[in-house]
């Protein structure tokens, strides 16, 4: 398969919004669930940006949206130059075309009822290749390429016959047969056998290598986004609080709530398997109703009385390509940092 290789933004979000309004006996207003809260990030070509976050932080609103299975509440999404914000019939079957979809559960992904040469035929036949032997070449060339072979022993077989880690890399094989310039990955591992998480996170880096593939990551398992990606965003309650390149966060982290991510995530160290870890209290806002100021900072022991429950903290340069959301880095105040 050819590649063509290109450099500059792929994919531009910006102030991105998505509200899902709230019914109350079917027609009365009851408000919006701020899923999704002024949202900005680029992507390169080639390259591959990761979204950490607890559950409930916006991470799948984020994604179904870049998807365009959901409509924007405001703010603009722009592929190669051309907002998608508004795009119907062709032209939004063009955009999807041209993105790859990883789902997290490989057996609930895939069609029970269909042989893998159906369930890759399928997105081929509704995109218009529908020459039987163009299909057949392109389903031998994808399943190569996530390295199911032979290809005669799988094509026939249905995903309940196959392995975990074979039935997604069905799932990728799908999601690559297209050809796309973006693949969209949700927690791609999240359901597989630790001995098979490697194996798969290595298949994406290497796709990502020789298809100069961008790859936007989801997930909440810090311990997979060093394999592939370039930069990394942290979200909180439907909203960006930091945004760096991968290892300028993952080792020197500045928002309190990244720190507390981090020391949540499991330590393969066996001596510190009994430590205990620091967690912010209480529990995640309401997305209905969230806190004025910055969201974090009921949950925050940095919290500045008066400054971080009235204003939204702007987004502060630390250093080349890292800003943090949050007053403790403000240039001119002297606060306590974590």
């Amino acid at each position: 398969m050819s590649v063509e290789d290109k450099t500059g933004t792929l994919l531009e979000i910006d102030e991105l919004r998505v509200w899902y309004e709230l019914k109350r006996l079917g027609f009365a207003h009851a408000g919006y669930v701020r899923a999704v809260d002024g949202v900005s990030f680029n992507l390169d070509y080639g390259k591959a940006i990761a979204c950490v976050g607890e559950s409930g932080c916006g991470k799948s609103s984020l994604m179904k949206t870049v998807l365009r299975l959901n409509k924007p509440t405001e703010g603009s999404i722009r592929f190669e130059g051309k907002t998608i914000n508004g795009l119907k019939g062709e032209a939004l079957r063009e955009y999807r075309s041209q993105i790859g979809y990883i789902q997290q559960d490989p057996f609930g992904a895939l069609p029970s009822f269909m042989t893998v040469r159906q369930i890759l035929s399928e997105p081929l036949a509704i995109n218009g290749i529908k020459d039987e032997d163009e299909q057949m070449r392109r389903i031998e060339a994808a399943l190569t390429e996530v390295r199911l072979t032979p290809v005669s022993d799988i094509i026939n077989k249905h995903p309940h016959m196959l392995s975990g880690g074979q039935q997604q890399r069905i799932v990728i094989a799908r999601a690559m047969i297209l050809e796309p310039k973006l693949l969209v990955a949700d927690e791609p591992v999240s359901m597989l056998d630790a001995s098979v998480r490697v194996e798969v996170l290595n298949l994406l880096k290497q796709l990502q290598t020789d298809r100069q593939l961008a790859i936007f990551y989801i997930t909440h398992d810090l311990s997979t986004v060093r394999y592939f990606s370039e930069h990394i965003f942290v979200m909180y309650a439907g909203q960006i609080v930091e945004i760096a390149k991968m290892d300028d966060l993952l080792d020197n982290p500045k928002h309190p709530y990244t720190h507390a991510l981090l020391s949540a995530s499991p330590d393969p160290d066996h001596k510190n398997a009994l430590e205990m870890r620091e967690v912010p209290p209480g529990e995640p806002p309401s997305l209905v109703n969230p806190p004025s100021g910055c969201r974090f900072h009921p949950r925050c022991h940095f919290a500045i009385a008066g400054k971080c429950d009235h204003e939204q903290p702007p987004f502060y340069d630390i250093e080349s390509e890292h800003r943090v959301a949050c007053w403790l880095f403000d240039p001119d105040e002297n606060h306590e940092q974590p």
